[in-house]
């Protein structure tokens, strides 16, 4: 294989060094879109070593394991720019895609979600079918600008599942526009970039999430030829959100590092600008545990939709729960006889309820959330206290799940 390599290597060198003649105007046409698109590919590779410097940004763990996640980090974000910005990047034929999921991750990405975003453009008017099925909750929402250029994903109309309208088997059909229009209606402005569905199981075993398409109202029946304009802003696209998303989430490491091991409740025009839920209460924090500690979090949940709390490594992406305890909910939770739910946060199973795993991490970042309070609830910041994992004992009057 590394043979190989180099072969291909030598080739490259060959053709680089290599110039095509061709008569008159043709020869310049070839040479201007050959140096267009040289140009457009150089600036993106600079670009994407910019990003690099969220490994090395203040406060950022150098150890071999974070360093090596920070990497793999990074090149998820390179294939989420790619797959958003170039190869489903035309407005005029949008398709949702799992944007984040079990291997890209940004952002504290919610294990509990279903994520599908599709680019937009605010001028046209789109329009989504579907079928709602029995995932907990459902919600559509539009976003202005994008990471990188903007700074982040302002919020601009959003749409729940308690206010949609379905037909008696589920179906329904929401229109984009600037006024409202049709039923189902989600508001979107000129600077419109982004719709982004986020669903939210309740019980991920035992519900199915919506299926869902997007046409543009306005667009033709095929798309035109790719053009080296599209291509150039597409990578210039992909590459601001792999250098944006990852020093915009390592100042947020860093800040967190502020409260190690406590759970205060986030800024929420921060976590809207990053393209939160504005019906959900954050508590973001950092944790850091020698291996013969544990991290106890203990509060009396309040009247609300659901909760859940999952823990990240460093880098602000959810640790793998496909094959590990990473993050509990409001229906996974074994409460204690009065109501009161404990978390325990541990190297090793302790032996007691609601054991979060920190998969061989030193540290990390975690995050605590209550969405969609009651009517006169109140939202609780969750109590947090360092122990000698050896001390740790099992609750004795605890219920089922709720």
């Amino acid at each position: 294989m590394r043979r190989l390599l180099f072969s291909f290597l030598r080739i490259l060198a060959f053709f680089q060094k290599l110039r095509i003649r061709l008569p008159g105007g043709r020869s310049r046409g070839l040479h201007r879109a050959q140096m267009e698109a040289g140009k457009a590919w150089a600036d993106y590779c600079d670009q994407l070593r910019l990003a690099g410097a969220s490994l090395m940004y203040p406060g950022a763990p150098r150890d071999p394991l974070n360093q090596a996640e920070g990497i793999r980090y990074l090149s998820r974000l390179m294939r989420a720019g790619l797959e958003a910005f170039v190869e489903y990047g035309d407005p005029g034929f949008p398709v949702f895609r799992h944007t984040v999921h079990e291997t890209i991750k940004m952002g504290a990405d919610n294990p509990d979600n279903v994520y599908l975003n599709a680019q937009i453009n605010g001028k046209n008017e789109y329009r989504i079918t579907g079928r709602r099925n029995t995932i907990h909750y459902i919600g559509f929402f539009t976003q202005n600008g994008q990471y990188g250029t903007t700074g982040g994903l302002a919020p601009c109309g959003a749409l729940e599942g308690s206010s949609l309208k379905t037909d008696a088997q589920g179906n329904f059909e929401i229109i984009l526009s600037k006024e409202p229009k049709g039923q189902n209606w989600l508001k979107i402005d000129d600077e419109t970039s982004l719709v982004m569905v986020r669903q939210t199981f309740y019980d991920r075993w035992n519900e199915t999430p919506a299926e869902l398409t997007i046409t543009n109202l306005n667009g033709k029946s095929h798309p035109d030829p790719v053009t080296l304009h599209q291509m150039a802003e597409g990578l210039k696209n992909a590459a601001l959100l792999a250098g944006g998303a990852s020093l915009l989430f390592a100042r947020w490491s860093k800040d967190f590092q502020k409260h190690t091991n406590r759970l205060p409740q986030f800024d929420p025009e921060k976590s809207n600008a990053a393209g939160g839920d504005a019906g959900i209460i954050y508590y973001h924090s950092h944790w850091k545990l020698a291996p013969d500690e544990a991290l106890v979090i203990e509060v009396m949940p309040p009247a609300c939709a659901s909760w859940n709390f999952q823990l990240n490594n460093y880098w602000m992406e959810s640790l793998d729960y496909r094959y590990f305890t990473i993050c509990i909910n409001k229906h996974s939770a074994v409460y204690r006889s009065d109501g009161s739910v404990q978390v325990v946060v541990s190297h090793r199973d302790p032996g007691v309820p609601n054991w979060i795993n920190t998969c061989s991490h030193p540290e990390g970042t975690m995050c605590w959330r209550w969405y969609r309070l009651a009517e006169g609830a109140k939202a609780v910041e969750p109590s947090c206290r360092v122990v000698k994992a050896e001390h740790l004992t099992p609750f004795t009057h605890f219920t089922g799940v709720r």
